[in-house]
């Protein structure tokens, strides 16, 4: 006998979505509740293990590691990996948010908690949630796409200010001219905006940024 194939529309439709939605929120919630403080790493997953951009994602890892903080990035290769294998030679935390996509993303082995998104938004309050800080390595659109989102949500109060950093000031220099020239200039944005997050180089400058902006705060 032959299936109605109602049932299977039924259960692609938007109020069945709206239940795996739901379903992922609770997931990560539970997940990562109690994980602490932690920092988020973004960056290329197309840059290898010899480019010093992954040496450099893999010593602050290990710094911030030792310095308590968790290290969560989206559990690829690349800028991802170097922060897990940061973390994983402190004996800090880990943790891996990976996409579901298209072409597969495998998960790097530097993971100790790790949590499978079919989402991007719901992965996007994930990060903003957990992490107290950004660290945004040299990328592509995903990374640009996170970057953006951060300043966005700080820059209209949606959530509190706290610590974006963009690594190496060679690859992000041309981004900040242009939005200095050229964004600000048009009043798009305001000249005190770009306080909004840093450009640093180096894994100790970027550490101590991070520690001195919540000492700080206290």
């Amino acid at each position: 006998m032959k299936r109605d194939n109602s049932f299977e529309e039924l259960i692609s439709s938007d109020p069945w979505r709206v239940f795996r939605i739901m379903a992922e929120f609770v997931e990560g919630f539970e997940l990562f509740s109690k994980l602490g403080h932690a920092v988020a790493f973004f960056g290329s997953s197309r840059i290898k293990r010899h480019d010093s951009y992954y040496k450099i994602a893999e010593h602050t890892a290990e710094l911030l590691s030792l310095a308590g903080y968790a290290i969560i990035t989206g559990g690829g290769p690349g800028i991802m990996e170097a922060g897990n294998k940061g973390a994983f030679k402190a004996h800090g935390t880990s943790v891996g948010m990976n996409i579901q996509l298209p072409h597969e993303q495998k998960s790097n082995k530097y993971i100790q908690i790790q949590m499978n998104f079919r989402y991007f938004f719901i992965r996007k309050v994930m990060l903003v949630k957990y992490a107290d800080a950004f660290i945004i390595f040299p990328g592509g659109f995903g990374t640009l796409d996170e970057f953006f989102e951060a300043i966005t949500l700080i820059q209209t109060e949606k959530i509190r200010s706290f610590p974006v950093v963009l690594v190496g000031s060679e690859y992000w220099q041309g981004l900040v001219d242009w939005l200095s020239k050229s964004v600000a200039a048009r009043g798009c944005i305001v000249q005190e905006e770009m306080k909004f997050f840093t450009v640093l180089d180096k894994s100790q400058e970027i550490v101590s940024y991070i520690q001195n902006f919540y000492r700080e705060k206290v």
